[in-house]
């Protein structure tokens, strides 16, 4: 398992080099960041549980480590941690079973083209 405490300040110090080379990108990463909080409708230790269960959603190793920190400063526990993760779990393997009813609609396609294509050879 990684070190996430060390793992954190080694990302906080490579986003400050693209910092210095690109500071509008990072301006506009942290605009983005900003935005969602202006409202304020579900609070800090939500948007921390949505942004975990996200980033394992990406496998943003760098998002975990940062959202999970905040999260914990912002007063969520391990079951609710958890709990957010279970989320995670649950919509990608929703998503998965979307992507498999896809796959075998794509399926069903090709063996319909294919089944026209041999009706036009025996003609």
């Amino acid at each position: 398992m990684l070190n996430w405490i060390e793992y954190r300040k080694e990302l906080f110090g490579r986003i400050g080099e693209i910092g210095k080379l690109s500071p509008e990108t990072v301006r506009g990463y942290q605009a983005l960041s900003a935005a969602g909080q202006k409202k304020d409708l579900l609070g800090a230790k939500t948007r921390e549980l949505i942004s975990l269960a996200v980033a394992v959603s990406l496998r943003c190793d760098g998002c975990i480590t940062v959202h999970t920190a905040e999260a914990l400063k912002h007063g969520a526990t391990r079951d609710e941690i958890a709990e957010a993760l279970g989320v995670a779990v649950a919509i990608n393997a929703g998503a998965a079973m979307v992507y498999s009813a896809r796959t075998m609609d794509a399926a069903a396609a090709y063996e319909a083209e294919a089944a026209t294509e041999g009706e036009a050879a025996t003609e």
